[in-house]
């Protein structure tokens, strides 16, 4: 029995033009309260990856198509969304449109309706994203930094994240998400539509509602390795053509967690084998990191953060550089050797 709620009743006129692909693994609780927050009647595909909870279990249970991903070639996001994508087509060839949903998120009530009102309003649009937002923000500061991280400007955008509402013809001219990318697949693939004429927009609606559910340093750090590796191998796929601000984001890698502490350690080498002079250099680094996690806490104050997290936010900002180039070798590591990455995954 399909025992989902409609979020609005006026959102039965979405339905008929609007799939749903609901993408997860082991998400427990997450993955039930995201199914029971679409509106009945929706078509919904759930694609798991390998879960051994009881999500594929509950998903048959409320009338989801479910696709159960094979083992052997390996698992990523892209590759989930795109047989979902496949699989929705052939069930609801009227669609005009496919909502991308991470099965930890939730949607909230009315989004479709904006959201499909806004593709429908202007058909050079591709896709369109709103707010998502944390559930528990005030749960630990690495949930606060997500849901700083969702909050992106409204009106055009380069790129948007996992949760989205793409238009089908736009999504299929594009060839939909590569597979082979483990993270970052969201601006690769709209990279692509943009380079067709398509356009990208966020809108002040609100949308989801995410579960981080990151407690602890260490699924935040492995969050971080996996952000490395996804900058990293975008902007080696497509140089100049890449995000600028994932350009940034490499440089930063490259400076912050590669270059200065370097020349550090190099410092601390020449300091223990010759002269104590050469301690100036390690010295000179912890300054300039101290200086620039100043820099960034304080642009916080003036933006309105507060205190605390402004601070604690500037902090992990400087260490993730560490996690993050991590992550970037890894990628490096993986091309050269000719082998394919394997997933980076911060949630137990």
């Amino acid at each position: 029995m399909d025992d989902r709620k409609s979020n609005r009743s006026g959102e039965a006129d979405a339905s008929a033009r609007v799939g749903i692909v609901v993408i997860g693994r082991n998400e427990g609780d997450r993955l039930k309260t995201c199914l029971r927050s679409i509106p009945s009647g929706v078509s919904v595909v759930y694609v798991d990856s390998g879960s051994t909870d009881d999500s594929v279990a509950f998903a048959r249970a409320l009338s989801a198509h479910v696709v159960e991903l094979p083992t052997a070639i390996g698992f990523t996001a892209a590759r989930a969304r795109n047989a979902g994508f496949e699989v929705l087509k052939k069930n609801d060839p009227e669609a005009a449109y496919v909502q991308m949903i991470d099965g930890d998120c939730a949607l909230q009530p009315h989004w479709l309706d904006a959201a499909i009102a806004g593709l429908e309003a202007d058909p050079g649009l591709a896709a369109i994203f709103g707010r998502r937002r944390e559930r528990f923000p005030q749960a630990s500061i690495y949930n606060a930094i997500c849901n700083a991280e969702w909050d992106v400007p409204v009106g055009p955008a380069l790129s948007c994240g996992g949760d989205v509402l793409f238009r089908i013809s736009a999504f299929d001219e594009a060839g939909g998400y590569n597979p082979d990318l483990i993270a970052g697949e969201e601006p690769d693939l709209c990279l692509r539509m943009r380079e067709k004429g398509w356009r990208i927009e966020r809108i002040p609606a609100e949308m989801t509602l995410h579960d981080a559910n990151i407690l602890h340093f260490g699924p935040w750090w492995r969050r971080a390795r996996r952000s490395g590796h996804a900058f990293v191998e975008h902007v080696w796929r497509h140089g100049a053509r890449s995000d600028p601000s994932w350009i940034r984001q490499v440089r930063s890698i490259i400076v912050w967690g590669g270059v200065l502490p370097t020349i550090a350690i190099s410092g601390v080498l020449l300091a223990l084998v010759f002269e104590p002079i050469f301690w100036a250099v390690p010295l000179a680094y912890l300054a300039i990191l101290a200086a620039q996690i100043c820099r960034i806490a304080l642009r916080g104050r003036v933006a309105g953060e507060p205190k605390s997290y402004a601070w604690r936010n500037a902090a992990l900002l400087m260490i993730a550089k560490f996690a993050q180039i991590g992550g970037g070798m890894t990628f490096l590591r993986s091309r050269l050797l000719n082998r394919r990455s394997l997933i980076i995954e911060y949630k137990g």
